[in-house]
């Protein structure tokens, strides 16, 4: 049996927060200021400009001062660095031009991105497993842990302030427990409640399933730290939903603030709806708090 030794701080230097300048990203920004604030870190802020359509001929580059889509977007980080900058909230600004993925990448790389924080509007129906809009495509492809705000969390009216329940769902695979340190340590940083989730979609025909739920939660028990009681209260629970259904059930029932869930790719015979990646976005799109999720 998997056990956890010891609670090793996470460091989280460096966080990046994408804006779309929306209301969506708005709502977001409150939560890269916590982080930045728990952790002592660096703050960058980003907005990517797309590059211009293609034509059939080549031609130079539009100076910047002449392109309308660069002077719209300067404007708008000036106004964004206007009304959040100051000495209780200093970041730095990245405006870039260039291919989503290529930008962000490059800014991953070149500023040892620890987190990156972003909004999303959600998508629904068969289009969520396509990659659609900014924020899915830097979900998906961002090599470093990422915090996203879905659709249905709700606006907040003042500058977010701490945790006081950290939700951990894991399927005891290794690419899921990648995510545990970060559960740990936001759930000690804030002092939170930590719930330690695992679903059981099928019970085993030749076993008893009060065995079976016992021994899960003899797992999910040897997850917890040594100590781990003394800054939180670690709570074991053993579902039997499927495991989009069942996170989402139990974030709302124990009025989480935070999903922490690893991510990583699945085996090819899994079933796409099944894979990891989709049920982190079905979350995503759902949940009523930011879920951070972490690649492998």
């Amino acid at each position: 049996m998997q056990t956890t030794e010891a609670n090793p701080r996470v460091s989280l230097k460096n966080l990046l927060f994408t804006t779309d300048f929306s209301a969506t990203s708005e709502s977001a920004f409150s939560y890269a200021l916590a982080f930045a604030r728990w952790y002592d870190s660096k703050l960058f802020v980003a907005h990517v400009v797309p590059r211009e359509p293609r034509m059939g001929i080549p031609l130079e580059p539009v100076p910047a001062e002449l392109d309308p889509d660069w002077q719209d977007a300067k404007q708008r980080m000036d106004n964004f660095t206007r009304n959040h900058g100051g000495k209780e909230c200093c970041f730095e600004s990245l405006l870039e031009r260039g291919e989503l993925q290529d930008v962000i990448s490059a800014i991953i790389l070149q500023h040892g991105i620890d987190l990156l924080v972003l909004g999303t509007h959600g998508r629904k129906g068969i289009k969520r497993l396509v990659l659609g809009s900014v924020a899915e495509q830097i979900f998906r492809f961002a090599t470093c842990p990422v915090l996203t705000v879905g659709p249905k969390v709700a606006r907040q009216p003042a500058q977010f302030k701490t945790l006081n329940r950290v939700l951990f769902a894991t399927d005891f695979s290794s690419g899921s427990l990648h995510a545990l340190p970060y559960a740990l340590s936001l759930a000690e940083e804030n002092e939170a409640s930590l719930v330690l989730l695992h679903q059981i979609e099928f019970f085993p025909l030749d076993q008893d399933p009060r065995k079976v739920e016992a021994n899960t939660k003899a797992r999910l028990r040897a997850l917890v730290p040594p100590g781990a009681e003394l800054w939180c209260k670690p709570e074991i629970v053993v579902g039997d939903y499927f495991p989009t259904e069942g996170i989402l059930k139990v974030a709302k029932e124990r009025d989480v603030d935070l999903i922490v869930m690893g991510v990583h790719r699945a085996s090819s015979s899994k079933a796409p709806q099944h894979s990891p990646w989709a049920i982190a976005y079905e979350v995503v799109c759902n949940a009523h708090c930011p879920v951070l999720t972490v690649r492998a």
